[in-house]
C-alpha cells in the first residue's frame, strides 16, 4: 500500500471516529499510544519484520477538559470500551481486539504481530461510552509497516581444540591448536588458532602461550574463544664426552693433570654451559671426574669418567757399590771388581722398571748410571762415578842382586839388589826385595811389587852361598875323632887352610872363633866351653911360607881333662880336634 493511500485511510478513520464521538471531539479527552512523545493527528509508525518480534504499544487517556466536563471523563462507574482493529490483517494482526478504560489513569497494552510484508493501520473505534463525555481516539491510531522476513541467523560458536587450558606441553610436542566452528547457517568449519608469543619462561620459546579462535559468520555475528597453556622443557640435555687429555698410558696411569671435557647439547642450554670440563690435579689411584650439563629449565644430566690414576712424583732410586771402595781407592784383585746395584721404589703407581746390577771391568774413572721408571712414566736417574778397577797384578823388574840359580862362595855374595814395579793401569807402586842372605846355604830372594791399586806380584830368585873348604888341622894334630894326648899346660900348634873354591883365603879375619870345650873323656859330649885366648905368640897368623894359618893353643893345666877344640870361620864352617891332657 502506498504512503498516500495510507494517509487517506487514516483520515477516513479519524473522520468516522469524530462523527461517532460528536462534534466536540476537538476538546474531548485523548486516547493516545506511546509510539512517540507527541499527540497529533499524524499516525505513528510501528516497524515490524515478518518472523521477527511482535510490536507493542501502551494506550492511555490524556485529559483535555474541553468537552464541557471538567477533569477526566471516566469517573465513578463509567467505562469506555473501544475496539482495536487492523486495516489489513493479512499484513498485521492486533490483539486484544478491544480494550476497556475505567479511569483516566488506566493503561492498556496492545500487541501487533507481523504476518506478511506490507502495511496496515491500527485504529480504535468506540464501542461503549458511559461517561457522558467525549474521547478523541485519533491520536491512538498508528501504522504498521511490515518488512519481509530476514533470513534466520543463529550466532556461531567456536571452540579451541587440540590444547587444554592450564596444561603444560613439552617444547616441540605442543599439539596443533585448531578452531572448531559450529554455525547453523554457515555450516561447521575448522582452521588453525592464532597463537600468541610464548612469554614468561626461562628461555625464548618457553612460558605461557594463548591460542585464540575468532569467527564472524555471514550474518555478522562473532564468536571468540581462547585457551592458555604452558610450553615447558622437562627433557634433560645431552652430554657427550669429548676428550680425556692426556690419555692414560698402557699401565693406566698419568703423570700430569688430567682434563676431561664434555659437550652439552639442548634446545635451551645456556651458551656458557655448552662445553664443560673438569681437571683432576690430585695424585691418587682410580679417581673420577664428573661433568654436568644443566639447561635453562634446570634439567641436568651428568657423566662420570672413572679410573683416573695420577702419579706425578718421581720414583726413588739409590745406587750402592759392593764391595766398598778399598783404602787404595782402587778395586783390586783382593777386593774383586765392584758391582753397583740399584734399589728402586715408588709408593703410588709402583716401579715399572729398574736398572739391573752392573759389575765393572777393569778401567780407570769408570761410571755407570741406572734409572727407574714408575708405572705412570715418571723416572729418576742416579749412578756412581770415579770407579777405578785394576785386576791385573803389576809386573816386576829385577835390578841387580844375585842371579837366579847363581852360586857364590861366602863373602863375595852380591847385594840383594832392588826391583821396580810396572803397571799400565793404576800405575806402579813400591817394590821391595826380601830374603837376601849371605850365609852358607840356598837362599830365595823375593821381589814384592805393588801397583797403586794394591795388587801385589812376587818374583823369586834362588841362589846358593857356598861354604869355604877347610883343611886341617894339620900335623901334629890328628883329626878324624882321634884323641890327641898332650901335656897339660903345653902349647899345641893348630894349622889349617881356608879355601873359597880354588882361592885360598889368607886373611886371618876369615876365622871367626876358636872354642875349647871341655868334654867327657869317655864320650864326645861336651861341657864347660873354654874360650881360646890368644896372646903373645899364640896370636892367629897366616904363615905365608908354609901357606897356612897357625893358631898356637896353650892347653889348660888340667891333667886328665879332655877338650874339644873347634875353629869356626866366618862362613860357619868348622873343624874340630879332640885333646886329652896328661
Amino acid at each position: 500500500m502506498t504512503r498516500a493511500l495510507l494517509r487517506r485511510t487514516s483520515a477516513a478513520a479519524i473522520a468516522a471516529l469524530t462523527l461517532a464521538l460528536g462534534a466536540a471531539s476537538a476538546t474531548a479527552d485523548d486516547v493516545v499510544n506511546d509510539l512517540d512523545a507527541t499527540i497529533d493527528p499524524a499516525a505513528e509508525v510501528m516497524p515490524l519484520t515478518v518472523g521477527g518480534a511482535d510490536g507493542t504499544t501502551t494506550l492511555s487517556i490524556v485529559e483535555r477538559n474541553g468537552d464541557g466536563k471538567n477533569g477526566c471523563n471516566l469517573t465513578g462507574q463509567t467505562v469506555l470500551t473501544v475496539s482495536v482493529t487492523s486495516s489489513d490483517p493479512s499484513k498485521a494482526t492486533v490483539s486484544p481486539s478491544s480494550v476497556t478504560f475505567t479511569s483516566c489513569g488506566a493503561t492498556r497494552e496492545v500487541t501487533v504481530h507481523a504476518v506478511a510484508e506490507g502495511s496496515s493501520t491500527v485504529t480504535l473505534v468506540a464501542k461503549s461510552n458511559t461517561t457522558g463525555g467525549s474521547f478523541d481516539l485519533a491520536p491512538a491510531t498508528f501504522r504498521v509497516d511490515v518488512s519481509a522476513a530476514t533470513p534466520t541467523n543463529t550466532a556461531p560458536t567456536v571452540e579451541v581444540t587440540g590444547v587444554t587450558s592450564g596444561t603444560a606441553y613439552e617444547f616441540g610436542s605442543v599439539p596443533d591448536a585448531m578452531c572448531q566452528v559450529t554455525d547453523a547457517e554457515d555450516g561447521d568449519s575448522s582452521f588453525p588458532a592464532t597463537l600468541s608469543a610464548v612469554t614468561g619462561g626461562p628461555a625464548a620459546g618457553l612460558g605461557q602461550q594463548t591460542a585464540t579462535c575468532a569467527y564472524t559468520d555471514a550474518g555478522g555475528l562473532e564468536a571468540v574463544s581462547s585457551v592458555t597453556y604452558s610450553v615447558v622443557d622437562t627433557t634433560a640435555p645431552v652430554i657427550t664426552r669429548v676428550s680425556r687429555l692426556p690419555g692414560a698410558n698402557p699401565a693406566g696411569w698419568n703423570n700430569a693433570d688430567v682434563t676431561v671435557t664434555w659437550s652439552c647439547s639442548d634446545t635451551f642450554l645456556d651458551e656458557a654451559a655448552s662445553v664443560t670440563s673438569r681437571t683432576v690435579t690430585s695424585q691418587g689411584a682410580d679417581q673420577s671426574a664428573t661433568g654436568t650439563c644443566t639447561d635453562l629449565s634446570g634439567n641436568s644430566v651428568s657423566d662420570t669418567v672413572s679410573g683416573i690414576s695420577i702419579d706425578t712424583t718421581a720414583p726413588t732410586i739409590a745406587a750402592a757399590l759392593s764391595p766398598s771402595r778399598p783404602a787404595t781407592a782402587w778395586w783390586n784383585i783382593g777386593s774383586g771388581a765392584p758391582t753397583v746395584t740399584y734399589t728402586c721404589g715408588d709408593e703410588l703407581s709402583g716401579v715399572a722398571s729398574c736398572t739391573d746390577a752392573h759389575t765393572f771391568g777393569e778401567g780407570a774413572d769408570q761410571s755407570h748410571s741406572g734409572s727407574v721408571v714408575d708405572a705412570a712414566g715418571n723416572s729418576a736417574t742416579t749412578g756412581v762415578s770415579d770407579v777405578d778397577v785394576d785386576l791385573t797384578a803389576p809386573g816386576v823388574t829385577w835390578v841387580g842382586g844375585p842371579a837366579d840359580g847363581g852360586a857364590y862362595y861366602f863373602g863375595p855374595v852380591p847385594a840383594a839388589g832392588t826391583c821396580d814395579a810396572t803397571d799400565a793401569l793404576s800405575g806402579p807402586g813400591a817394590c821391595t826385595v826380601s830374603g837376601h842372605a849371605t850365609s852358607v846355604g840356598t837362599h830365595t830372594l823375593t821381589a814384592s811389587a805393588k801397583d797403586v791399586a794394591g795388587n801385589t806380584t812376587t818374583a823369586q830368585r834362588d841362589y846358593e852361598v857356598l861354604a869355604w873348604t877347610l883343611k886341617g888341622f894339620y900335623q901334629p894334630v890328628d883329626m878324624g875323632g882321634v884323641w890327641n894326648t898332650v901335656k897339660n899346660g903345653s902349647t899345641v900348634p893348630l894349622k889349617f887352610e881356608v879355601f873359597a873354591g880354588a882361592t885360598e883365603l889368607t886373611d886371618t879375619a876369615v876365622v871367626d872363633t876358636f872354642t875349647v870345650t871341655k868334654v867327657s873323656c869317655s864320650t864326645a859330649g861336651g861341657s864347660d866351653d873354654v874360650e881360646l885366648t890368644t896372646s903373645g905368640n899364640t896370636v892367629l897368623r897366616y904363615d905365608a911360607s908354609g901357606g897356612q894359618f897357625i893358631q898356637n893353643w896353650q892347653t889348660p893345666k888340667s891333667a886328665g881333662a879332655c877338650y874339644k877344640v873347634t875353629m869356626t870361620t866366618d862362613d860357619g864352617s868348622a873343624t874340630s880336634a879332640l885333646f886329652r891332657l896328661k
